[in-house]
């Protein structure tokens, strides 16, 4: 098996998901003991944070390069960013080390497709869902991206800070994100992207009429499928 890296800790809640998901896919697959050989480098919060806010990219770019080479210098044939939004500096992270990124963009657009989705809505934080780091990415793959509208915006972002980041989960914010998404079906979404990789805690496929793609685990079974690839 190839050994992944894992760029983890942002926050720490789905960084345990990615562990459990890889290694749940890698057991199915091979049976026994057998689980993914990883290493994971898992970052403060807190210290990634302050660099969102702050708006000091470079210094967030910095630790997750960091991260990316301690992951390769311990072996690692492939590495991932545990987060949707810290791709915001994917691409500083892949010219930093020499094996590749396996960007969660890609890995949703390639889930996508095979489901036949051309049109996606998307939710997580501000920057993925204004910037174009991430919508640009899925729409090099031919996909179109609705997001939501500038109030619906700035609540789904605060309850991923305010909230999930920090392990809370309420039955308000569930109402409100099922609401959201209702509405970018209604603007032509066939599909919700779970751009955040905690909101898989608030938003379950059963919960809504349309597809879902949660990134965390689309990103996870991808790596999965990397560590058993021959």
């Amino acid at each position: 098996m190839r050994t992944i890296g894992l760029v983890g800790g942002m926050s720490w809640y789905s960084t345990a998901e990615y562990y459990r998901v890889i290694n749940t896919r890698v057991q199915e697959r091979l049976g026994g003991h057998a689980s993914a050989p990883l290493v994971l480098v898992s970052l403060d919060f807190a210290e990634i944070r302050a660099c969102q806010v702050s708006g000091d990219w470079e210094r967030a770019a910095e630790l997750l390069t960091d991260a990316a080479r301690r992951c390769e210098q311990a072996g690692a044939e492939s590495v991932l960013i545990c987060t949707n939004l810290m791709h915001r500096v994917a691409e500083a992270v892949q010219a930093s080390i020499e094996v590749p990124l396996l960007h969660i963009g890609d890995a949703i657009a390639a889930r996508a497709r095979s489901q036949g989705w051309h049109t996606l809505g998307l939710l997580g934080t501000r920057w993925v869902m204004e910037e174009d780091f991430y919508v640009d990415r899925l729409h090099d793959h031919g996909l179109d991206v609705v997001v939501p509208g500038t109030d619906d915006r700035a609540e789904v972002d605060r309850v991923i800070f305010d909230e999930l980041t920090q392990g809370l989960v309420t039955p308000t914010s569930r109402e409100r994100y099922l609401r959201v998404v209702a509405d970018l079906a209604a603007r032509g979404a066939q599909a919700v992207v779970l751009g955040c990789t905690e909101i898989e805690m608030l938003v379950s496929p059963d919960d809504v009429a349309i597809g879902v793609l949660d990134s965390m685990t689309v990103h996870a079974e991808a790596a999965a499928d990397l560590v058993l690839a021959r």
